[in-house]
């Protein structure tokens, strides 16, 4: 039985068996007897490393029975393996040999917090995002099935991952075109399974073995040649399986399940893996993990231990006071969505599995009829959002900017075309630190400002969040306010719900010469460079619509418009600026600072805006060259 440890050690643990097994090759040498003990060497590794680098624990620790198994069975890096997000893939990184470079685990240019093909031929298909496994592995094992490969591919899913809809359609789509490829479903919450114990296991065995799969064709060909006989014994197979196993739905779509089994019993998993290994056509196997196994704090609270923090050395000196931190901008939005939603009863709040990261903790508990998690399901959220606005409600779509990508035909048909009364509050928008490029809201002033009828705000603290919500809230038509991850400048809040005069930029700083347009957070930083050369510095507030008058009134009085904006420089909200002096006629020097056009990698927030010159550091710097040309 796997070891239950109670605290994240500080020191490399001794871990004689995982030393030996750096490399799936050589794990494949150990005895089948040392898997467990190497099973409990990982574990405490994993403790360890996290420990030291911070960053996702809880479904790591679940899958490390299941990584050794599908390492030990597959032929990987030939046999393909693709993980599901990629939480759970720091054990297979470990495995893959990247145990010693996991103490740079998302920091800058060390390894990144997800499977990345430029990393590791042993990361098959990068991912970020849920729910892809299943695609790319059928597109894997097509491309196999075509080149004559006999290699195997599996997708490993986790069961929130399960709720999305392009899971489903991969599951459809296997099934039509008869793929050799196993999917293995990580349900981690039992969320859709049985209990487990012996029974489900030792059926598990039996009907992933090739005695039965032999016995199935066999009867197949003798009753096919009776009228019926066939269809009436797989509806018969299929009910009792049914009555056992929870496998129903899958068997209907065309795989053949297997399960659930103890995903933690490496014997049982070992045993069914062989045995699917083989097995031709679309297979499907359910094993029950728990989040945060083998340590018992996790264990007790798998959404507080699903990522960490780095442990300080314990004789660390004592940190500086901080500065008081003002409240995170999803705090933010938490208290206006509970707000606004005591004060109209037709606020409907809708996350696609963001409750707590999105902060809407407190509205699920106040307002539970009104609260909507769609899981993991981007493009339904937006299109319930469509419907609710259709009948008359107030529906605010609480989504990371990253996830919003994933419906944007929805927010142009099914909402921005119909012209619908929905507010999008766009959370994670910029760079956002050690998850890299995959999570970073890079474009979404962009895709946004070009949809007709969109009114796109950006604030530039905590206050003017409040207020921009309110405005897109009272807004007649689809409205958005991005805002990124982590605290703001600690802004005081009005708590009255007063909106903006929309369209309307607000000079923050008087000065001669350059004009700092900002649009959101940069502002602070902005006002630091604006009295280091004496600009005027502008809180442009509203991407979309563009403050014209003012834009107007500032080239005609300076010699130099510096457009600031945490997002790509291209179609972002420097371009709408441009776009509007070149039809006005109006020549004017213009300076466009923002996210460069490349994927800027994981490192912390502040070295990633340095990195792009977004700090006030480079925010002079750049000002100061371009000055220096005229």
């Amino acid at each position: 039985m796997p070891t239950t440890f109670h605290e994240i050690p500080r020191e490399r643990p001794a871990t004689p068996l995982l030393d030996r097994a750096s490399m799936p090759v050589e794990l494949r040498r150990l005895a089948e007897a040392e898997l467990e003990t190497l099973a409990d060497e990982l574990r405490q590794d994993l403790l360890y490393t996290v420990g030291q680098t911070g960053g996702h624990f809880g479904a790591g620790l679940g899958v490390v029975e299941l990584t050794i198994a599908l390492h030990y069975v597959f032929d990987t890096p030939d046999d393909r393996l693709v993980w599901d997000v990629g939480h759970q893939a720091y054990p297979h990184k470990i495995l893959t040999g990247r145990r010693e470079r996991m103490l740079t685990l998302r920091q800058k240019d060390g390894i990144a917090a997800f499977p990345r093909r430029v990393e590791s031929e042993y990361d098959t298909f990068g991912v970020g995002h849920s729910s892809t496994s299943i695609s790319a592995a059928l597109g894997m094992a097509i491309a196999a099935k075509l080149q004559g490969q006999k290699r195997k591919t599996v997708a490993v899913i986790g069961d929130g991952a399960m709720t999305a809809g392009m899971a489903f359609e991969a599951l459809n789509h296997a099934s039509d075109v008869q793929a050799d490829m196993l999917v293995v479903l990580n349900d981690n919450d039992m969320s859709i399974s049985r209990n487990v114990g012996g029974l489900s296991n030792y059926l598990a065995k039996i009907l992933s073995s090739r005695t039965y799969a032999s016995m199935r064709e066999g009867s197949k060909k003798v009753l096919s040649r009776l009228p019926g006989a066939w269809e009436i014994a797989r509806k018969t197979e299929e009910h009792a399986k049914g009555m056992l196993v929870p496998g129903t739905l899958f068997e209907e779509l065309g795989w053949n399940y297997i399960g659930p089994i103890d995903g933690h019993d490496l014997p049982t998993l070992l045993a069914t893996l062989r045995n699917m290994r083989d097995l031709e056509g679309p297979q499907f196997l359910h094993v029950i993990t728990k989040k945060g196994k083998g340590f018992a704090p996790a264990e007790a609270d798998p959404i507080g231990y699903h990522a960490i923090t780095k442990l300080e050395p314990i004789n660390a000196p004592a940190a500086e006071p901080k500065k008081p931190a003002g409240p995170k901008y999803s705090n933010v939005f938490g208290q206006w969505l509970c707000d606004m939603a005591a004060a109209d009863p037709r606020l409907m709040g809708i996350t696609p599995a963001m409750k707590e990261g999105s902060d809407l903790v407190a509205f699920s508990e106040r307002f539970p009829k009104r609260y909507f998690d769609v899981a993991i399901a981007e493009q339904h959220a937006v299109t319930l959002a469509a419907g609710m606005a259709c009948e008359g409600a107030k529906p605010v779509v609480a989504i990371y900017s990253t996830f919003l990508q994933r419906a944007y035909d929805q927010l142009i048909h099914d909402v921005a075309v119909q012209n619908l009364d929905v507010l999008f509050a766009i959370d994670r928008a910029g760079l956002v630190g050690e998850d890299g490029p995959t999570h970073a809201g890079s474009f979404d002033l962009s895709y946004l400002r070009c949809i007709p009828g969109m009114l796109v705000m950006t604030p530039s603290d905590e206050n003017e969040m409040r207020r921009m919500l309110t405005t897109g809230y009272l807004f007649d038509g689809p409205a958005a306010v991005r805002y990124p991850r982590g605290s703001g400048p600690n802004a005081p809040i009005d708590p009255a719900l007063v909106p903006l005069e929309i369209g309307k930029g607000v000079i923050r700083r008087q000065g001669h010469k350059t004009a700092l347009l900002v649009f959101g957070v940069q502002l602070a930083d902005a006002l630091v460079v604006g009295e280091a050369l004496d600009a005027t510095v502008v809180d442009m507030r509203f991407v979309k619509p563009l403050d014209e008058q003012l834009v107007r009134e500032l080239a005609a009085s300076h010699e130099l418009l510096v457009t600031i904006e945490e997002n790509a420089i291209m179609g972002g909200a420097g371009s709408a600026v441009g776009e509007f002096l070149a039809a006005e006629g109006l020549q004017k020097p213009l300076l466009h600072l923002g996210l460069p056009d490349y994927y800027v990698e994981h490192a912390k927030p502040a070295q990633m805006l340095a990195e792009c010159g977004l700090d006030a550091a480079g925010i002079e710097r750049a000002v100061r060259a371009r000055l220096e040309k005229s």
